[in-house]
């Protein structure tokens, strides 16, 4: 089989569920690392011109308003974003499902705060869609370790690939001397532990 990376022309980013309540539910992961890595994709996507989604559930409840920073990031998708109202899988919500298939783009990568469910029904829906996944796992996290690392490892045998987010973007990037690589380079430095 043929290598075939993803780049900024084919790939779109969907951002699910990174709320304010929801990320409180987060225990296998550092939540300063989780909103970084997500704030990171977030930026990529703008300074690539790459299609960004953001999604979120059910906002006036626990779930609580998507992290104030995308509205900075990236203030028309966050104005634009798809509120649902509790569809679990977010690719069986139609105004999400239409916002993806508008991308245009067959690859996506997809990080969810939780991965045992925000991350996991989306991407066994793409996959079965005949969409290319991959889930930047670390822009996002479970309840539980165990939890995370069986959503990970279903998600795989479906057929998704398991990135980080620094994965992702130097894939994207291909080489630090294209244009994609010179916007990227800020973007990786950041999360490089001082």
């Amino acid at each position: 089989m043929a290598l075939s990376l993803f780049t900024p022309a084919d790939s779109a980013i969907l951002l699910i569920d990174h709320q304010e309540g929801v990320l409180s539910w987060v225990g296998s992961s550092d939540l300063k690392e989780v909103k970084a890595n997500a704030f990171a994709l977030a930026k990529a996507a703008k300074a690539l011109d790459v299609p960004l989604v953001l999604t979120t559930s059910m906002e006036d409840h626990a779930q609580g308003p998507l992290l104030p920073e995308f509205a900075e990031i990236a203030p028309e998708e966050y104005a634009g974003r798809v509120r649902r109202s509790g569809v679990v899988n977010a690719m069986d919500d139609p105004a999400f499902a239409a916002a993806v298939q508008a991308t245009g783009r067959r690859n996506l990568i997809i990080a969810g705060v939780t991965n045992d469910v925000c991350t996991v029904y989306p991407t066994l829906t793409a996959l079965d869609s005949g969409y290319r996944v991959q889930v930047v796992a670390d822009a996002g996290g479970s309840m539980t370790k165990a939890a995370d690392d069986i959503a990970l490892r279903r998600m795989e045998r479906a057929g998704a690939g398991i990135a980080s987010t620094n994965m992702i973007l130097t894939e994207l990037a291909g080489t630090w001397t294209s244009p994609a690589g010179q916007a990227l380079i800020p973007i990786v430095g950041a999360l490089i532990p001082a």
